[in-house]
């Protein structure tokens, strides 16, 4: 995480509260609408953001994009909180990866002993609902990156037992589960023997497989594997950022919808648009010549750089046509929300900036001509039934 220099802070917010400023508020119809919904937000990288520097997130905080008043005043009621395990050798298989994720999901408990008027943790779509008839937040959890599984189908019942609900199998090293979409060294030419089997007991206790960060031949193994629906729990769309392979092709969407899961779409520019994209490898060509020549970066090196070289962040209208194509190409019932907030760091779009902004794509989707009963689908509905498949499944295994 980068410390920014005042003067870049000063400018940071300067751009920020101009480019605010051009996004029309939401109107009171979609403001309700956002708030009497069910809204489930699978990827919120809460756990990890106080894992490293702690902030009580039960009241209001100075930074982050998550925190209750602003969650309620976004009307997200349901964040799927992220167990993230950084994809590195001394985490894999040497015991780290299962500690951190139990002291992080730890510390997602420890929010709701703290504010139980606030937060409940939720285990189950029956949780869920009720919680929103109750009036509390649901804290349900993903586990990014497989690696605390450590080889041991135990630990799988272990964290399942713990309240994690879907794994992201791997994340942006290759791990003993599954090659990452990230990592050119490709182990596994897809899922490792033990990935394979991994993905069957997942269906056979009910946790669901989040196919977002692994490479495209690991995403088909899955798809001839797994079944029930599985999510792509943070990820965008390629046809907009043409050889991300983090982001998901149309190929994979259509294969997608006939397995009957649910792509969740990421806010982060840099998932949304090739400009934004461009901006970090043009940073990281620079930070790769400057240690050619033998310049010791300083610690403000990436902030400096983006004072020079403002950041292209997407906007509203750009998230909305990644939701609008997966639409358009494989139908309503299979796109939901996956913002990653908390996790990108200041490449949030215009008009998202927080987790108080959810009615301004609502009020987005309300202008594209989406009906209500679509949009709810897109809040919550469609994650919903993908969860509700694999706790029926489970019940039959």
């Amino acid at each position: 995480m980068i410390k920014l220099s005042s003067v870049v802070i000063a400018i940071s917010l300067a751009l920020t509260v101009q480019a605010q400023a051009t996004t029309t508020p939401p109107s009171d119809k979609a403001i309700k609408l956002t708030q009497d919904t069910i809204l489930i937000d699978t990827h919120i990288d809460v756990p990890y953001r106080i894992h490293a520097k702690w902030a009580d997130v039960t009241k209001a905080t100075d930074g982050g994009d998550f925190d209750y008043p602003r969650a309620v005043e976004g009307g997200l009621n349901a964040p799927f909180m992220s167990i993230y395990i950084p994809a590195n050798l001394e985490f894999e298989g040497k015991g780290k990866s299962f500690q951190l994720a139990n002291q992080l999901i730890d510390s997602m408990e420890a929010i709701v002993q703290r504010a139980p008027d606030k937060f409940a943790i939720a285990d189950s779509t029956q949780d869920i609902e009720q919680q929103f008839k109750d009036k509390k937040m649901s804290i349900a959890m993903g586990m990014e990156n497989g690696s605390p599984i450590e080889g041991d189908m135990n630990n799988l019942k272990h964290f399942f037992d713990r309240g994690v609900r879907y794994i992201t199998l791997a994340h942006s090293q290759s791990n003993h589960i599954s090659d990452s979409s990230y990592d050119i060294r490709r182990k596994w030419k897809g899922l490792s023997p033990f990935g394979k089997k991994l993905v069957t007991e997942m269906n056979n206790i009910g946790m669901l497989v989040d196919v977002s960060h692994i490479s495209d031949d690991a995403f088909y193994q899955v798809m001839e594997i797994s079944n029930v629906p599985v999510i792509a729990s943070h990820s965008s769309l390629r046809k907009y950022t043409p050889g991300f392979e983090r982001n998901m092709d149309d190929d994979m969407l259509l294969a997608l919808k006939k397995n009957g899961g649910v792509i969740q779409i990421n806010f982060g520019s840099s998932f949304v648009t090739s400009s934004s994209r461009n901006w970090y490898d043009q940073l990281n060509d620079k930070k790769d010549s400057a240690k050619k020549q033998g310049t010791k970066l300083s610690k403000d090196f990436d902030a400096m750089y983006r004072a020079k070289n403002p950041f292209p962040f997407a906007s509203l209208a750009q998230v909305l046509d990644h939701i609008d194509h997966v639409v358009e190409l494989i139908g309503i019932d299979y796109v939901g929300i996956g913002s990653d907030y908390d996790g990108v760091g200041d490449s949030l779009p215009i008009g998202l900036k927080d987790v108080s902004s959810y009615p301004n794509l609502v009020q987005g989707l309300m202008d594209r001509g989406y009906s209500d009963k679509d949009i709810k689908k897109i809040l919550s509905g469609n994650m919903l039934r993908v969860w509700k498949q694999a706790e029926q499944y489970a019940k039959q295994h």
